[in-house]
């Protein structure tokens, strides 16, 4: 029965080879391993001999036509010339004879792919060398606690501008441990602005200046950025939905931080840069996963990083890098954006944005139907045509398409041909 069933998986007529060898989708093959043919004589020895299946074909260089345009805020749409390299990569990583989802975070393999992502990620943004990057777990809304417990005291206070959601939770955690204070608040209307910088009524004695780089659920992205008035306080940024989608000063922040799921990588992985010279005085209370300085000096691997993601988030910085940097990825979104904004500012009302037009998001672009029993349907119908994931927030409902670095412009393109065709067809 043994000598059978080895034989069988040998020939590959067992279901049970199918299932090893094949992908769900019965699409490309994976690497096979080696079976062995087992034969009995009357006296109970035994002969082996090898088979080894043949190699699968080297990975496809374009995407199927089973792939949508994706407009999901996140996670979110990847590059396809990356999810291809890692699914060449995903069985033997570079011929080490495991996948990078197996191997030791304190190996050597894992010791490149995370040096080099760093090495990248530096390189894009052009990180000074007086601060630190460190790749953590529990995305951005962790460091909502983390800044307030490595940044102040419990009786220091510090700054908050409430442009939408992500940063009305961040003041609402920080308020647990600081003196926490909200100096402008978008709510009364709608999160659609952002304030003239002149007109904030900031704390002297603050610690710090919070910001959220780029609203995802709203929508309102910053074009500048505000300077502290203390000067002994720092700049601070959510910037997870628009990291790496441009260049940007570092040296204007004392701390940026951003999960990767966005623009640089699956879900899994934050993102934290911060001014050495900022860490080190966590209050004694500060888990120690939360503590900046233990991190940075762990280089990132002060327990199991989640190495798989890190390894895509390398990829992507790659790829940015090879596309010419961050200034022409800023060009290729602000033209997507523009196409998008022209399209619903041109439609005499049948689609609405309601963000003020100097701080419309190039990432996030929420807009409502003129007649909103319409807006269902635009959704599915978009879905059919391999549109998805355009349904908005469910705390302000409407359609988001969020278009983020690695949206082709083919996807906007078809997502605009598609709102003129809706229109036409609803007068």
């Amino acid at each position: 029965m043994a000598a059978a069933t080895a034989a069988t998986a040998a020939t590959g007529t067992g279901t049970a080879t199918h299932r090893l060898l094949r992908p769900a989708n019965n699409s490309t093959p994976l690497k096979a391993p080696t079976f062995f043919h087992l034969s009995s004589s009357k006296k109970r020895s035994f002969s082996i001999s090898c088979t080894t299946l043949s190699a699968p074909p080297a990975a496809p260089s374009v995407a199927t036509q089973d792939r949508v345009f994706n407009f999901a805020a996140g996670p979110a749409t990847l590059p396809e010339s990356v999810i291809l390299k890692a699914q060449a990569d995903l069985f033997n990583y570079q011929g080490c004879g495991m996948s990078v989802m197996e191997m030791s975070h304190r190996g050597k393999e894992f010791d490149f792919i995370i040096k080099k992502a760093e090495s990248d990620l530096r390189a894009l943004l052009s990180i000074p060398s007086d601060y630190a990057v460190v790749f953590l777990q529990g995305g951005a809304t962790t460091q909502f606690a983390a800044l307030p417990l490595n940044l102040c005291s419990p009786e220091d206070s510090a700054d908050y501008v409430v442009t939408g959601s992500w940063s009305d939770k961040a003041f609402k955690e920080a308020q647990k441990y600081c003196k926490a204070k909200t100096i402008w608040s978008g709510k009364p209307e709608k999160y659609t602005k952002i304030p003239a910088f002149d007109a904030l009524e900031q704390n002297p004695d603050a610690r710090y200046l919070h910001i959220c780089g780029n609203e995802t659920i709203h929508g309102v992205e910053f074009k500048d950025y505000p300077t502290p008035l203390n000067k002994d306080s720092i700049l601070v940024a959510d910037m997870s939905s628009h990291f790496c989608s441009k260049p940007v000063d570092v040296s204007k922040f004392g701390v940026i931080y951003a999960g990767a799921q966005k623009n640089v990588g699956p879900s899994g992985v934050t993102i934290l840069i911060v001014r050495k010279d900022l860490m080190g005085n966590a209050q004694p209370i500060t888990p120690v996963m939360l503590d900046f300085k233990t991190q940075a000096e762990a280089a990132s691997l002060y327990n199991t990083p989640p190495c798989f993601a890190l390894y895509i988030c390398g990829l992507v910085f790659e790829d940015l890098l090879q596309q010419g940097g961050l200034v022409e990825v800023e060009k290729k979104n602000a033209k997507k954006a523009g196409i998008l904004y022209d399209a619903i500012d041109g439609s005499d009302g049948f689609y609405v944005c309601p963000v003020e037009k100097s701080v419309r998001s190039l990432m996030n672009v929420p807009f409502t139907l003129q007649r909103s029993d319409l807006e269902k349907k635009f959704i599915e119908e978009a879905a059919l045509e391999k549109m998805v994931q355009l349904k908005g927030h469910r705390s302000v409902g409407g359609v988001r398409a969020s278009i983020y670095n690695a949206m082709p412009l083919a996807g906007v393109e078809k997502l605009v041909a598609f709102m003129k065709d809706f229109q036409a067809r609803h007068p």
